[in-house]
């Protein structure tokens, strides 16, 4: 009897470390959450990670997709990300961000895009957003983020990124190989 005390004591430990150990997991990886920087396929209306794909690009545009909900745990990351491939950049015009994977934003999600939203408007760049889901948008607008926006929510990345071009009043588009 003694023995199989020791031996379910030792598998609850084991259980709890497990489930620590997946925990901490999944915070670290929602802290980081993937997202790439997008070109247009050609003669096609879809876009895909440049660095995965012969993909076309503009160099006053910067098409961002995010593959995660924003949230406190990744907001800040968001905020940097962008800022540093806005520098990497320096004849930009446009930013749009590709939020088709964008399930839920929180208060630390929203803090993060007015921040990125004003210091990019301070910069003479503007803002777009495309393929923003129902519940996001909803959150949105009930701030001034829609109102203070730089460009435009569009409905579709297509849609954005053609009207970025039309505002740029020219189209440099480029091979990105």
């Amino acid at each position: 009897m003694l023995f199989n005390a020791g031996t379910d004591f030792e598998r609850e430990m084991g259980v709890i470390a497990g489930v620590g150990v997946g925990l901490l997991l999944y915070l670290w990886s929602a802290s980081r959450p993937h997202a790439a920087i997008v070109g247009r396929v050609p003669e096609t209306e879809h876009f895909r990670n440049i660095e995965r794909h012969a993909v076309f690009t503009d160099p006053h545009i910067l098409s961002i997709r995010i593959d995660e909900s924003l949230t406190y745990l990744n907001a800040h990351w968001l905020e940097e990300f962008v800022m540093e491939e806005v520098a990497d950049h320096p004849e930009l015009r446009h930013v749009i961000l590709f939020c088709s994977a964008v399930n839920a934003i929180d208060a630390s999600g929203l803090e993060s895009m007015q921040a990125i939203n004003h210091r990019l408007k301070d910069g003479g760049i503007k803002l777009h957003l495309s393929e923003v889901k129902g519940p996001v948008m909803d959150k949105l607008e009930r701030t001034h983020f829609v109102e203070d926006l730089g460009g435009k929510v569009h409905l579709s990345q297509a849609g954005a990124f053609v009207d970025a071009l039309r505002d740029n009043g020219d189209s440099d588009l480029q091979p990105h190989d």
